[in-house]
């Protein structure tokens, strides 16, 4: 009955969970509002906030999830992607821990954690399954055949999805985190109310940057017009952005389901909170017949569950690492 201590640092949320032969215990989130007033992470600042944090987090997992420290059996930590200096704060820790217990240590990579996510809780989907991965870096479809046998098979190739909503919400005045908030606005307008293009992108790789660009002048144009303009059309603005980068996004993943006839469909990433993605893919999948899973929205952000459940089934596998691990701000799929 193994106990796996999850470390998560890799951008601004410190994150710890207890994991007790893979059943979740307790998960931590500490986020920091520092960068609200930079309309974004400030790199040197997140990792500062990261050493503030990370000993309070551990000691609250533990304690939720009744576990001393002494009971511990392995401590599983985000090697990367991510932030280097926010990266290093949970390295390290996960380190020290590790070595004054003499337990063993466990590297996970944090986006296939983000597809892990899905063996927290019930249901968990089939192998193969595909998992749509989407957030503020990253826009991915991966193809899993097993815990540790996934295959890219889709990815952007320049802006991720979440880019593209932060940068719409920067356009119209949205205070940081702007996510959160065109969703928000989304659910009062009409997504029909403005066209923006589709990036035609062969295959299944996608492009955020012309649409990015397209939202820009658009808003520009208008604005000249009308000062006003934003101000009077703020929730059909976000409801049209929201709905072509979920239309981009869905359009893609079926063409994948199609491609490689797979029906069980799966949902991760920090942009997988956004409850049009959520919708949508809930409104396809009763379309063509898949069983779509979707985590709750604690395991949709960058958390330290993911990382736990990760290093349970590396654990079972033997699949450790030793004290001469460093994090990795690129790191390999």
């Amino acid at each position: 009955m193994p106990v796996i201590l999850g470390i998560e640092s890799s951008c601004d949320e410190t994150s710890a969970a207890v994991c007790v032969d893979g059943e979740m215990r307790s998960n931590v989130i500490a986020n920091q509002t520092i960068h609200e007033a930079y309309g974004g992470v400030v790199p040197e600042l997140a990792s500062r906030v990261h050493q503030q944090n990370i000993v309070p987090a551990v000691q609250q997992a533990l304690t939720r999830a009744n576990i001393r420290k002494e009971q511990v059996d392995a401590v599983a930590f985000t090697r990367g992607p991510g932030l280097l200096g926010s990266l290093l704060v949970g390295v390290s820790f996960a380190k020290a821990f590790a070595l004054a217990r003499q337990i063993p240590l466990i590297e996970v990579n944090h986006m296939q954690a983000h597809v892990l996510a899905h063996f927290i809780d019930e249901p968990k989907p089939a192998f193969p399954f595909l998992c749509l991965t989407v957030s503020g870096g990253h826009t991915q479809i991966v193809l899993v055949r097993d815990h540790f046998d996934m295959q890219v098979v889709g990815q952007t190739t320049d802006d991720a999805a979440g880019e593209a909503l932060d940068k719409t919400s920067k356009i119209l005045g949205l205070p940081y985190p702007g996510g959160p908030l065109i969703d928000k606005h989304a659910r009062l307008g009409d997504p029909k109310a403005f066209q923006f293009p589709e990036p035609q992108i062969p295959g299944l790789d996608f492009s955020f940057s012309g649409l990015k660009t397209a939202i820009l002048y658009f808003i520009r144009d208008h604005v000249a017009l009308d000062p006003d303009f934003v101000g009077n059309n703020i929730d059909d603005i976000c409801a049209s952005v929201e709905h072509r980068i979920v239309t981009i996004l869905l359009n893609k993943l079926k063409r994948a389901a199609l491609q490689f006839n797979i029906k069980d469909i799966a949902l991760a990433g920090g942009v997988s909170a956004n409850s049009g993605l959520r919708q949508g893919l809930t409104e396809l999948g009763q379309q063509l017949g898949w069983n779509t899973f979707i985590p709750k929205f604690q395991y949709c952000t960058d958390n330290a569950a993911m990382i736990a459940i990760a290093g349970y089934y590396k654990y079972l596998n033997g699949d450790f690492v030793g004290q001469e691990i460093a994090p990795l701000a690129r790191m390999p799929f």
